[in-house]
């Protein structure tokens, strides 16, 4: 008896919940009147003021860089000693190959040796247990982009790469270094 009250109590609910409403909205025509004044509650800014005419010759005092300049030149000179004394320096270079078959390494370097200018030689490494075939050294990713895009051509599956560089005798860190 309890069973079929509470059944019958669970559809009464059911079907009262999937009963229509009717119809809440209004025509937009209901709407043409209305207007609420909402600027008591709006932030106020004060007026900006004009801005004032500058005149096309503006002074300029002949020292007036002299400072910065300095300054600069001391901070150049300083980053210049520091990296000077140290053995290895930063840079990108182009990874050509990467596998374990000896031969395809080697041929990769041929070609490379035949296709690249007098300016860039291709490196081989042996890094267990893989090969590595790389071109170039630069100092920072755009350097090397002229050049990527034109070994890619030849090879799709080269890379530009970081790279920590020993510096040789005579390397100068704001120059592409010949291999």
């Amino acid at each position: 008896m309890t069973k079929q009250v509470f059944f019958s109590f669970l559809t009464l609910l059911f079907l009262a919940s999937c009963a229509g409403t009717g119809k809440m909205s209004r025509s937009a025509a209901s709407y043409n009147n209305y207007s609420e004044d909402l600027s008591s509650y709006r932030p106020s800014f004060p007026e900006i003021p004009q801005a004032r005419a500058i005149p096309e010759e503006v002074p300029v005092s002949a020292g007036s860089g002299t400072p910065v300049d300095k300054d600069l030149e001391f901070a150049l000179e300083k980053f210049t000693q520091e990296n000077a004394s140290k053995d290895y320096f930063n840079g990108f270079t182009i990874l050509v190959y990467s596998g374990v078959d000896r031969e395809h390494a080697f041929d990769t370097r041929n070609q490379l040796y035949s296709s690249l200018s007098s300016n860039f030689k291709a490196e081989m490494e042996y890094q267990q247990p893989r090969y590595l075939v790389k071109v170039g050294r630069f100092l920072n990713r755009i350097e090397a982009q002229a050049l990527f895009h034109s070994i890619k051509k030849e090879f799709p599956s080269a890379r530009i790469i970081q790279q920590r560089f020993e510096r040789q005798k005579g390397d100068q860190e704001g120059e592409e270094e010949e291999i």
